[in-house]
């Protein structure tokens, strides 16, 4: 008869398989969720996309027309009062947020495309391809990037579409600069060298290989870019230069700003709105700063 055979503790758990380590997206996606300052800006950002894209459907209005007297304080006849001309503000301020969020948009994907490109071919390819790239970089950054816009914007009819193309145009210097430096330090790594080994094109590897692994930073670099595009977008518009067919939150702060001693709500109100939507672009920027910077999600 054979002896029984001896327990140990823990044997009955000896051959079971550790856990696999949690993907990497699902541990940013954990630090951004554990972020207050982001949720807020989330939230916030929520919110403010849903009253400007969903509002129009519920207050079919237009926001040129005249609607009260000038300068009618709020809880009068409107609730947020009217402007100078009668306008009411709470309808420029829900379709003016759709031409504003639009340009700050639209303008940080064109900065972030052309930035990227310029900063990977920099990087990439080093020698007489980097030096060339990098003087028109720095030709670029060493201008005023507000009067440069306001020179494009002026050579053409200010639309929204020239705006943003301006907006595009000036922005993209610290863009370029930081794919530069991605692609310096990553583009010497194993996985890029066995691509070519292979045979890759320079193509591939570049587009499919590297910046993948590049996008952490930039990723975070388009969400700022997306409000200082939106604040350009309101510095043209004070300054008169922007689509006066178009209602948008600049327009509704510059054409009211010699009244804004007696009608205060026609320029503060757009002017909080502005202010709320680049600070919550900035508390999703931080946060996702935080979650995709692997220092931080070992901290968390």
């Amino acid at each position: 008869m054979r002896p029984a055979p001896i327990a140990i503790p823990g044997a009955a758990h000896s051959d079971a398989r550790p856990k696999p380590p949690p993907r990497p997206s699902y541990e940013a996606l954990r630090v951004f969720a554990r972020n207050p300052s982001a949720l807020v800006g989330v939230l916030l950002l929520a919110a403010i996309l849903a009253i400007t894209l969903f509002g129009p459907m519920v207050l079919e209005a237009d926001p040129f027309e005249i609607a009260a007297a000038p300068m009618e304080p709020p809880g009068s006849e409107l609730l947020l009062g009217s402007d100078y001309l009668g306008r009411d503000v709470l309808t420029g301020m829900i379709y003016g947020g759709r031409a504003t969020l639009l340009v700050g948009v639209v303008a940080a994907v064109l900065s972030m495309a052309i930035g990227i490109t310029i900063g990977a071919l920099a990087g990439y390819y080093g020698g007489w391809v980097d030096e060339t790239l990098m003087r028109i970089t720095e030709f670029f950054q060493v201008l005023p990037t507000l009067l440069f816009a306001m020179v494009l914007v002026t050579l053409f009819t200010p639309s929204l579409t020239t705006i943003a193309v301006a907006i595009g145009v000036v922005s993209w210097t610290g863009t370029a600069r930081l794919a530069r430096g991605e692609f310096l330090r990553l583009k010497r790594r194993e996985y890029v060298l066995a691509e070519r080994v292979i045979g890759a094109g320079d193509a591939r590897i570049i587009w499919r290989v590297i910046l993948p692994n590049a996008l952490a930073p930039l990723i975070v670099s388009a969400t700022l870019a997306i409000g200082t595009a939106i604040l350009f977008e309101a510095g043209l518009s004070f300054l008169g230069l922007g689509d006066p067919n178009v209602m948008s939150w600049g327009l509704m702060i510059g054409s009211n700003r010699p009244y804004i001693l007696t009608a205060w709500w026609a320029v503060t109100l757009p002017g909080a709105a502005i202010f709320l939507t680049v600070l919550a672009v900035s508390l999703i920027g931080d946060g996702l700063n935080d979650a995709l910077n692997p220092t931080s999600r070992g901290r968390a």
